[in-house]
């Protein structure tokens, strides 16, 4: 595999754990008990902080990207294995 490779699935990964991170630990402003600003939606989050999404999101990526990687190396689980896939010969 080469570094482009890498570099692409890894980004990929990044940006989908990023995703999955963004609702954890936001609270709106009814549970933090902060007055709502005029055209302020009510789930609108009053303590977004994306440093922490970001470092969470880069934390999950390199372990997921390492179980890939390590699978991809040690070949645990292959296309032939899964039921119902037959390669074409």
């Amino acid at each position: 595999m080469n570094w482009y490779a890498i570099f692409a699935i890894y980004f990929l990964i990044w940006v989908i754990c990023a995703f999955i991170m963004l609702p954890f630990g936001l609270r709106t402003p009814d549970e933090t008990g902060e007055v709502l600003l005029k055209g302020q939606a009510d789930s609108a989050p009053s303590n977004f902080r994306p440093g922490v999404v970001a470092l969470r999101a880069t934390i999950l990526s390199a372990l997921l990207f390492g179980l890939y990687y390590a699978n991809y190396v040690e070949g645990w689980l292959t296309l032939d294995m899964l039921p119902g896939y037959h390669a074409a010969s």
